[in-house]
């Protein structure tokens, strides 16, 4: 039974390795749309997002079958709570790249303007961080978990760089007010994208050490 157990919960972290593949892929295209005014890599974004809900019910009810049959506890329970919220975590990602795919097909059919912020570089750091916290979780890496914690501080500042530059140019220039906004609507898509890089890495250290650091990281 518990080399079974093993073997399904090695399937169930090779899933989600695929569902966060699929989602940081999502991302980076969307994110491209932004960057290159691409309008029919938008709709593509849109069009995936399909794939993303089904492989996020097909994890869930993968997890809650296991929990029935093997009634797990420490570490093997432990993960599967944490894959749960993982697994929804993901699909949450993936909504925001769709988000993302909406104001990058408005900006692409707006008056062009040349893009004022560094929301290429955010948009790196923020899938690197989402990188690092599955490597940690395939790995029972604690400490890259908390390396993950403490880089979302910089993605904050950025969102907040990005949101006052965009107030100043907004009253120098309000005819780009439309196009200004969804911008610094994309980096609080982003910056929410690093949030729950952040939540999956916090899972992981409940997962390996039996801790709820949320609070303790977030101060």
């Amino acid at each position: 039974m518990s080399v079974h157990l093993q073997r399904e919960i090695g399937a169930v972290k090779k899933q989600l390795l695929s569902l966060c593949a699929l989602v940081d892929e999502q991302v980076q295209l969307a994110m491209r749309a932004l960057l290159q005014r691409d309008e029919q890599l938008a709709g593509e974004v849109r069009r995936r997002d399909a794939e993303v809900d089904q492989r996020e019910v097909d994890i869930e009810e993968e997890c809650l079958k296991l929990l029935a049959l093997h009634q797990p506890v420490a570490i093997d329970l432990r993960f599967l709570i944490a894959a749960l919220k993982i697994n929804n975590d993901l699909e949450r990602i993936g909504d925001l790249a769709v988000s993302i795919a909406r104001k990058a097909r408005a900006v692409a059919v707006a008056e062009p303007i040349a893009i004022p912020f560094d929301l290429e570089g955010m948009a790196q750091k923020t899938e690197a961080m989402l990188c690092s916290s599955l490597d940690a979780m395939v790995e029972l890496d604690t400490e890259l978990a908390h390396d993950v914690c403490r880089r979302d501080d910089e993605i904050d500042a950025m969102k907040r760089d990005i949101r006052h530059q965009g107030e100043e140019l907004i009253a120098e220039d309000p005819s780009r007010v439309k196009t200004l906004l969804r911008l610094i609507a994309v980096s609080r898509n982003l910056e929410r994208i690093a949030d729950l890089a952040t939540n999956i890495a916090e899972d992981v250290i409940y997962m390996v050490d039996g801790k709820i650091v949320r609070h303790q990281e977030r101060e």
